[in-house]
Formats: C-alpha cells, sequence, structure tokens
C-alpha cells in the first residue's frame, strides 16, 4: 500500500502561483493513478486533476482547466500539482489520493480513492 505526504501550500496574492507535491512512501505507486482533491471550510471535497499511472493522461476540473498542471515523476515516487493565476476560490485545503480506477470521468469521485495525504492549505488572498 502506498501512504501519502503533501507539501508546498502557503499564502499567496491573487494572480499568483504555487506548486505542491505528494511524496510517495511504498513500492507500488507506480501501478496508482493518482489525484488531486480540494476542500474549502463548509464545503465537499471536490475534484482539482487526475493522472494516470504512466503520467500520459490528465484530466482536469473546469474551473482549474488551463491555470493548473498536474504531473508525476514514479522514479521518484513524487506527483506535483502546478498551480498558475490563483485565485481567492482557490483558498483550500489540497489533498493528493491514489486510486486502483481507471482515468475516467469518474476519476472524479473522491470515494474511488483509497489512501489520502494529511493535506495541505493553500491560501490566496486578493
Amino acid at each position: 500500500q502506498v501512504q501519502l505526504v503533501e507539501s508546498g501550500g502557503g499564502l499567496v496574492q491573487a494572480g499568483g502561483s504555487l506548486r505542491l507535491s505528494c511524496e510517495a512512501s511504498g513500492r507500488s505507486f507506480s501501478s496508482y493513478n493518482m489525484g488531486w482533491f480540494r476542500q474549502a471550510p463548509g464545503k465537499e471535497r471536490e475534484f482539482v486533476a487526475a493522472i494516470t499511472w504512466s503520467g500520459d493522461s490528465t484530466l482536469y476540473a473546469d474551473s482549474v482547466k488551463g491555470r493548473f498542471t498536474i504531473s508525476r515523476d514514479s522514479d521518484k515516487n513524487m506527483m506535483y500539482l502546478q498551480m498558475n493565476s490563483l485565485k481567492p476560490e482557490d483558498t483550500a485545503v489540497y489533498y493528493c489520493a491514489a486510486t486502483g480506477v481507471p482515468l475516467t470521468m469518474r476519476s472524479m469521485n473522491p470515494g474511488l480513492y483509497y489512501t489520502w495525504g494529511q493535506g495541505t492549505q493553500v491560501t490566496v488572498s486578493s
């Protein structure tokens, strides 16, 4: 089983950038599809982006398409979320997660992910 730890969150002004990292431990990391989710206070956890185990296919929420980029380096057991042109509504705790489900629109369902990190806070000021 894989364990996940996020880092890279912080406080940034609107229009700025951050890169989140997700470090995985466990020998089977490269066999999982991975995703980023976020949860703002008082709101449900929502899908941000997902990537296949090989890194050759990605999926994005409409709200972040064109601003965020998901990537992974399986040799280093790492996944990343580059966030550009940040907006105050991007403020949330961001989580990385692992799933064995093939990358489809179903990958937007957090219930299909069975390993989660502890989250990292991203705050975007206006």
